[in-house]
């Protein structure tokens, strides 16, 4: 029987009042098939059968229906109660954001400088940048914070750096993962629903967000030859680090000087000579295990190097152990703490670091800012 495509109206129209044979000879589909669409309608909240002829939209799923019957067992009254379907709406803004990026003005190129020193190169690792994060001072014992001491701050950290960094051809500019406060309208984190204190709305925590990568990369230019960007995806913003990525390869898509890397993976690696970089948030594998993951994902790599790093982020304060052939390294956030790691007692310095790495050599330097070096950025 040739298959063909039928729309949920269609389906739904076929079934009603008949079996699932008569409705395939009616679509032109098999059994099979209709079987798979009438469980998927199921789960979306249609099944006639069982007085259930409501669907849910599309990035929700059915999480129950409770139905009220009269005295002649007819339907009187129906509560259809529904959850965020995750997986969907991930893919939704996806989507959406692939969209949305054709339409964005592209940079143009630029001529590069004269004379870098291709030996070297400088990793920008950022912290968890939480952008869209308010602490109110006196409650948290330290610095105010809102969407403009955040574009301020980190701003103005990369271009001290970039100041400070010798001309390395190559810079890495590693967002460790958390760029973003939150992951969706309600200010929520997606996988335990904790209630975050955000500033202001989610597009302006976007449009903060995207302003302040553009710059990071803008500040880098002026000093390298080439950037790469790795967007790590972090508890806080599973679905933000993807978009942010597949906006900024577009946006930078007529300059060959920059590279967003898009990948959906949760570990990222960077190869510079003899040096092996691996990049993780650091929320779903313990540091212990880091050095075993790069060793199976970066086989060749790991025969090729000699000095090996993994930069992580999450846990907001600097840690520095060295296993078997890996240092693993976790950084601080120029951020400061909000109500939640005021109230939990956490307490870290908060920099940036830019990390100069020799190709035959590694880590040969390495230079620090923090909020209080910046003129007028941190009350």
């Amino acid at each position: 029987m040739a298959a063909r495509k039928a729309t949920d109206d269609e389906i739904k129209a076929a079934l009603t009042g008949r079996t699932v044979a008569e409705a395939a000879q009616i679509l032109g589909l098999h059994e099979r098939n209709v079987y798979t669409h009438k469980a998927r309608l199921a789960r979306q909240g249609w099944s006639p059968e069982h007085d259930m002829t409501k669907s849910v939209p599309d990035g929700f799923r059915l999480k129950g229906t409770s139905t009220l019957y009269d005295e002649d067992g007819k339907p009187k009254l129906q509560w259809v109660k529904t959850t965020i379907d995750q997986e969907r709406q991930a893919e939704l803004i996806r989507e959406a954001c692939q969209a949305m990026s054709e339409d964005l003005p592209q940079v143009e190129p630029r001529k590069a400088g004269n004379s870098y020193l291709a030996h070297l190169l400088a990793a920008y690792p950022i912290g968890d940048a939480h952008i869209g994060m308010r602490a109110w001072g006196e409650e948290t014992q330290g610095s105010d914070w809102d969407l403009a001491i955040a574009e301020r701050v980190q701003c103005g950290a990369m271009a001290a750096l970039v100041d400070m960094a010798p001309a390395c051809e190559q810079a890495l500019i590693i967002n460790c993962g958390d760029w973003f406060h939150a992951d969706n309208m309600e200010g929520t984190t997606s996988r335990s629903g904790h209630i975050l204190d955000v500033d202001g709305r989610y597009a302006k925590m976007i449009r903060v967000g995207v302003k302040v990568m553009r710059q990071c990369i803008e500040s880098a230019l002026m000093k390298h030859a080439r950037v790469r960007v790795c967007n790590v995806i972090g508890n806080h913003d599973d679905t933000g680090a993807i978009w942010l990525s597949i906006a900024l390869s577009h946006i930078y898509a007529n300059e060959p000087r920059v590279q967003i890397d898009t990948s959906p993976a949760p570990f990222m690696y960077h190869e510079h000579g003899k040096v092996l970089i691996g990049m993780h948030h650091g929320h779903s594998c313990k540091p212990d295990r880091l050095p075993g993951v790069m060793a199976t994902d970066q086989a060749q790599a790991w025969g090729r190097t000699e000095f090996r790093y993994w930069y992580i982020g999450h846990v907001h304060h600097q840690s520095v152990k060295e296993y078997s052939g890996v240092t693993v390294e976790s950084f601080n956030t120029l951020t400061a703490k909000d109500a939640y790691s005021a109230w939990g007692g956490y307490r870290a310095q908060q920099n940036m670091k830019c990390i100069i790495h020799h190709a035959e050599f590694g880590e040969v330097g390495r230079h620090t800012v923090n909020p209080n070096m910046l003129k007028g950025e941190a009350a």
